[in-house]
């Protein structure tokens, strides 16, 4: 079990005792060698600070990556059943801790409790698959071209591991990250978003509790450009994991090119939610609501838009917009909200920006559009979910990642020409067909152009053992969950034993 030294408690725009929680490396939590904090805030109660966090830079993370490299020597060598153990031990202590650990996600990011404990699950989930990916990881045996030759591929650890994580999702995004990789023998540096790392440390926490040894994970918290830069640019690091916005993404992506590391790149989505005619509307209404304002929009896969067959068209406007108009907004801490804040004043100045972006180019609003400033909402970041209609597919509000609670309803003729609007955009992350043909069903999974298709659920919901990522500006091909994240964190070798005791010249000496 990691050494600790528990949170200090300070008060700082609190009425109670905040916590100051330190790095940690090398099994140790330490303090910054900035020696600054800052203040990780409730974006639905600003008086809320949950937590103070080690303000850290360059310093720091070359503490991380000698710790994390030191680990590795001892860590490749631990057979992957015996690491995967750890990490199932490690989800039976998350269960344990799931309702505390769901609470403190919703004080820091705002989402409502019933999802930040489907976050937690997600990494319970993730960690019960990986925990049985250590007793596989297959390679293939095959058979030789000459005789007395055997023939074999096995999976080997990279090395030292950067990870860069968002804030919407805390700790199910790291728990893709950082699970698949200590399986597979790595050993790993991350960064949680400055936005909520008081998850990750939870995560981090029950792996380390688990029996996961010294610097085998370490947490460096901070900015991207004092923490993501030079880890991204270490000469140690071998790989880097990013799961953030396409600007950033291109950035870590030239700078990981330098040095050759291998770099995964989970980056924006635009995604598009189709409704035939023959759909079951109160399904499809159902699943757009969730869809476009689970996580107040704040997702990867939200369905930000909304594509519907003409014949359908006005029907679903009008009882969707009705349903919108009746979501519960406030603090994600009472179960009886729907929908919570923005994830910071720039996020919703962001979201505002583009309601102001839609109307300048035509589209029609029908619902919210405002923040919310009445007394209840005076100290968090509330925006009243929102929904255009008669969108053109070319229009910006169709075009772009807005990431916050606004939905853009386009008319269409027929799946083909859905299918063509869906595609008409530089994302191909995930998308959804609502239809009760088969076939229509079949076609769509064939042509849509993303990493992921629903059929009669939203864009949204995928699971931990199916590869998660898309296509096109989404990302650079690799894939996060089941397999996928094996076959990233891992390098392939090729071996020959050749038992004839003689020189064989391989495609020379064929017998022939």
């Amino acid at each position: 079990m990691a050494t600790e030294t528990l949170p200090t408690p300070a008060t700082i725009g609190n009425t109670h005792p905040t916590k100051v929680y330190k790095n940690f490396i090398d099994g140790e939590w330490v303090e910054s060698s900035m020696g600054e904090t800052f203040e990780d805030r409730n974006p639905a109660d600003t008086r809320d600070v949950v937590g103070i966090f080690q303000k850290s830079g360059k310093a720091d993370v070359d503490a991380a990556v000698d710790a994390a490299k030191r680990a590795f020597a001892r860590w490749r060598l631990v057979p992957a059943p015996r690491r995967a153990e750890l990490v199932f031990k490690a989800a039976e202590i998350l269960i344990e801790r799931k309702e505390e650990c769901a609470r403190d996600m919703t004080r820091e990011m705002g989402k409502v409790l019933a999802e930040t404990r489907g976050d937690v699950q997600e990494a319970i989930d993730c960690a019960y698959y990986m925990a049985g990916e250590g007793r596989r990881m297959f390679g293939p045996t095959v058979p030789s071209e000459l005789p007395n030759k055997f023939a074999m591929a096995v999976r080997q650890p990279i090395g030292i591991c950067g990870m860069i994580t968002p804030w919407n999702f805390p700790m199910a995004i790291p728990s893709w990250k950082l699970l698949p990789a200590i399986v597979c023998g790595n050993t790993c540096v991350i960064k949680p978003a400055q936005d909520t790392p008081l998850s990750t440390f939870h995560l981090v926490r029950a792996l380390a509790d688990a029996g996961v040894p010294h610097g085998v994970i370490n947490i460096v918290t901070g900015f991207g450009p004092d923490v993501g830069t030079p880890l991204a640019e270490h000469s140690d690091v071998r790989a880097i994991s990013l799961t953030g916005s396409s600007a950033v993404g291109r950035i870590v992506g030239q700078t990981a090119a330098k040095s050759f590391k291998h770099c995964s790149l989970e980056l924006g989505g635009k995604n598009p939610m189709i409704v035939l005619d023959d759909a079951n509307l109160d399904l499809a209404i159902e699943g757009g609501l969730w869809g476009g304002f689970g996580t107040t929009g704040q997702r990867c896969t939200a369905t930000s838009r909304i594509i519907v067959q003409k014949g359908v068209y006005s029907e679903f406007i009008e009882r969707y917009v009705e349903r919108a108009k009746k979501l519960k907004v406030g603090n994600g801490l009472d179960e009886t909200v729907e929908m919570g804040p923005a994830i910071n004043e720039r996020q919703l100045a962001t979201d505002l920006s583009y309601v102001d972006i839609a109307k300048n180019e035509g589209a029609k609003l029908v619902c919210g559009g405002n923040r919310l400033t009445e007394s209840k909402y005076q100290y968090g970041f509330f925006m009243e979910p929102t929904v255009f209609i008669d969108v053109d597919p070319q229009m910006r509000i169709a075009q772009e990642e807005v990431f916050g609670p606004v939905v853009a309803i386009i008319p269409c003729d027929d799946l083909e020409d859905a299918i063509g609007i869906a595609n008409g955009i530089e994302y191909g992350l995930s998308s959804a067909l609502y239809t009760k043909d088969v076939n229509r069903a079949f076609s769509a999974i064939r042509d849509l152009d993303a990493g992921i298709t629903y059929i009669n659920a939203p864009t949204i919901g995928a699971e931990v053992h199916l590869p998660f990522g898309g296509t096109k500006a989404t990302g650079n091909g690799h894939r996060e969950g089941g397999i996928g994240a094996i076959d990233f964190y891992t390098e392939w070798k090729s071996v020959y034993v050749d038992y004839s005791d003689k020189l064989q010249k391989a495609q020379i000496d064929r017998g022939e």
